[in-house]
C-alpha cells in the first residue's frame, strides 16, 4: 500500500507538469530568476492592502511596484498553481451582517503584477487566518481562528470562489483559560500526496487530520482524527517534508517546535520530540509565528515574535530530528511571518510592528541566514508570498 501511495505522488506530479501546473515539490520556482513578491497586511493608516515587489532570486533585491489590490486585513495569501489567480483571507469578524470573515479571490496580471477582484465569499466563521489551494487548483482550504473550523470553497471555471463545499467545526479546550478557552483554528496545509489536510489548533493543543476528497471537495475526520502536542504550547503553523515521511510544527505559546513521522498512507502523525525556538540563555517574552521548510529538505526555519529572530534548524535526513544551529535577528519587531524564494536562495523576514521586509541570502549548504542589507518599508506586514515573473 505505502508503495501505492508513492507511486501516486510520482503520477500525480507528472500529470500536473502536463497540465501546467506547479510541481508539489516547488522545482519549477526553482528554475526561475524573478518573482512578484506579494505581501498580505492588517490595513490602517499604513497599508490599504496587497503590495506587490519585483524580486530577484539572484540578487535578492525588492524594487517596489505599489499598491497590488486594496482589500481589508488581506493577512495570508496563496496563489492557483496556474499562476492566474490569487486568494487572500480578510481577518476580520463581521461580513454582510454575520458573524464571519471573508475570503477574496483576484485574478494577477502577469505583466504588472496587479490584481483585479474577482468576488469576496464569507469564510464561515470570524478572523479567517490562514488558507491554501489545493495540488490540483480545484479548491482553496481556509482556517478559522475566531471559532476554530476550517472549510473548503470551489474554484470556479474563471477564479471566482463558489459556496464552501465543506465546513467542520473543532471542538474542545486546553489549559490556558484565556487563550485556550475554545478551538482556535490557526492554519491549514494539504499533504504532499493532496489526500490529507492537516490544520495546527491553537486553543485545542491538537493537530487535526482530514481525508480530503479533490473531486468532491469534502473533508472526513481521519482516524486517529489528531495529533496532540504538549499541553498549553499552542500549535500554529505546520510543515511538510518534501519527501512526505516528516511533519512539524511550530508552537506559538510555547515558543517550541514539534517534530513528527508522518505515515503518508493512512495520514497518520507519530511524535517525535520537541524543542525550543529559541535558546537556552533567553528569558524574556515570545511568542512564535512562521514555520517554513527549506526547499531543499535539509532545514527548517521558524519566526521567534518578542526574541524577532528566526531560528534556524538542520534536519537529520534519516530520522526527521531538527538540530537548532542559529538564530538569527530579523532587524526589526514582530516577524509575523516571513518567505524563502522557490530557489531557496533567501528569506525575507516581514516585521510586522516594524513595517519593514529585511532580506537574508540562504547558504544551500549549511542553511545558514546573513543580512543582505536589503530592507524596505510597507505597513504592517503579515504575509509574503512569490510568483514567478513571466
Amino acid at each position: 500500500m505505502k508503495n501505492l501511495i508513492k507511486d501516486s505522488i510520482v503520477v500525480f506530479t507528472l500529470l500536473a507538469a502536463c497540465f501546467g501546473l506547479k510541481d508539489v515539490r516547488g522545482e519549477e520556482g526553482a528554475r526561475m530568476s524573478n518573482y512578484f513578491a506579494y505581501i498580505g497586511t492588517y490595513t490602517g493608516p499604513k497599508s490599504r492592502g496587497i503590495y506587490v515587489f519585483k524580486f530577484s532570486a539572484t540578487t535578492g533585491e525588492l524594487t517596489p511596484i505599489g499598491l497590488a489590490a486594496e482589500s481589508v486585513n488581506p493577512g495570508f495569501l496563496a496563489i492557483h498553481p496556474n499562476h492566474r489567480f490569487l486568494y487572500a483571507v480578510n481577518e476580520i469578524s463581521t461580513f454582510e451582517g454575520q458573524k464571519s470573515g471573508s475570503v477574496s479571490a483576484f485574478s494577477i496580471d502577469r505583466a504588472t503584477g496587479k490584481l483585479t477582484l474577482l468576488n469576496v465569499v464569507p469564510s464561515g466563521g470570524p478572523g479567517p487566518c490562514h488558507l491554501v489551494v489545493d495540488h490540483t487548483g480545484r479548491f482553496v482550504l481556509v482556517a478559522n481562528y475566531g471559532v476554530g473550523s476550517v472549510a473548503v470553497f470551489p474554484i470556479l471555471a474563471d477564479g471566482r470562489l463558489g459556496k464552501a463545499t465543506a465546513f467542520l467545526p473543532h471542538t474542545g479546550h486546553s489549559v490556558d483559560p484565556k487563550r485556550q478557552e475554545a478551538p482556535h483554528a490557526h492554519s491549514i496545509y494539504v499533504s504532499p500526496d493532496n489526500r490529507f489536510v492537516v490544520s495546527a489548533d491553537l486553543g485545542t493543543d491538537q493537530v487535526y487530520v482530514y481525508r480530503f476528497d479533490a473531486t468532491k471537495g469534502t473533508l472526513t475526520p481521519n482516524q486517529p482524527s489528531s495529533s496532540a502536542v504538549p499541553a498549553g504550547s499552542g500549535p500554529r503553523h505546520f510543515a511538510f517534508s518534501p519527501n512526505g515521511r516528516f511533519g512539524y510544527v511550530i508552537e506559538e505559546m510555547g515558543s517550541s517546535l514539534t517534530a513528527f513521522s508522518y505515515d503518508a498512507a493512512d495520514g497518520v502523525l507519530h511524535s517525535l520530540e520537541t524543542i525550543s525556538t529559541v535558546p537556552k540563555d533567553y528569558k524574556g517574552y515570545n511568542d512564535c509565528a512562521e514555520l517554513f521548510m527549506h526547499p531543499s529538505g535539509k532545514f527548517l526555519y521558524g519566526s521567534n515574535r518578542g526574541h524577532d529572530s528566526i531560528a534556524v534548524f538542520a534536519l537529520d535526513p534519516a530520522k526527521g530530528t531538527p538540530t537548532p544551529i542559529q538564530y538569527v535577528s530579523t532587524q526589526g519587531k514582530t516577524p509575523r511571518s516571513f518567505g524563502i524564494d522557490p530557489s531557496g536562495n533567501f528569506l525575507v523576514a516581514a516585521n510586522q510592528e516594524s513595517d519593514s521586509l529585511v532580506v537574508f541570502r540562504i547558504d544551500a549548504q549549511t542553511g545558514r541566514l546573513t543580512p543582505t542589507g536589503q530592507k524596505v518599508n510597507v505597513g504592517t506586514p503579515i504575509c509574503v508570498m512569490f510568483e514567478p515573473v513571466e
